[in-house]
């Protein structure tokens, strides 16, 4: 959770000298999220005021996921203020290649081919000759080839979506 909250706090900016009721109410939003607040790296304010009146201050913030090893921390960069008066607040998220099934082999449960698969395969393993098995990797390998052999007979391949069931 990352945003320009508004909110002028000595939690969070030590200069600021008084607490915030909207802190409370932004924590326990957090806290119902399972987020804690980012420290940053470097500790500057975020906003610099071009009025003398107004005190430069930390409004910005960064919620996180706690324990998270990638996202512990955020930078805020002074240098990219430019002609603005925020200074940038920036994380690195790793992103790692991950395979993402699209597809599956299902049988449709109490349908006819879920009666037609057990039914085989009952008869199957009353005939599977298990003489060659004599080692644990002999028995996997059987017993792959054996459940491959059946299921992809009686199953069907149906695209996976957010409403497909768990089983």
């Amino acid at each position: 959770m990352v945003g320009n909250f508004n909110i002028r706090e000595n939690s969070w900016n030590l200069s600021f000298l008084h607490h915030s009721i909207y802190c409370n109410l932004l924590n326990d939003i957090a806290d119902c999220m399972n987020l804690c607040m980012s420290k940053p790296t470097n500790q500057v304010f975020i906003r610099y005021s071009d009025n003398q009146d107004d005190s430069n201050s930390v409004i910005d913030l960064i919620f996180f996921q706690p324990n998270s090893s990638e996202l512990d921390n955020h930078m805020i960069h002074l240098e990219y203020r430019l002609l603005s008066d925020y200074a940038s607040l920036t994380i690195n998220i790793a992103i790692f290649e991950k395979y993402i099934q699209t597809k599956k082999c299902t049988i449709v449960k109490n349908s006819k081919e879920e009666k037609n698969f057990l039914a085989e395969l009952i008869e199957s393993i009353k005939g599977l000759n298990i003489e060659h098995i004599s080692s644990k990797e002999a028995l996997k390998q059987t017993i792959q080839e054996f459940s491959e052999k059946i299921w992809f007979k009686h199953s069907k391949i149906v695209n996976i979506t957010k409403h497909s069931k768990l089983w």
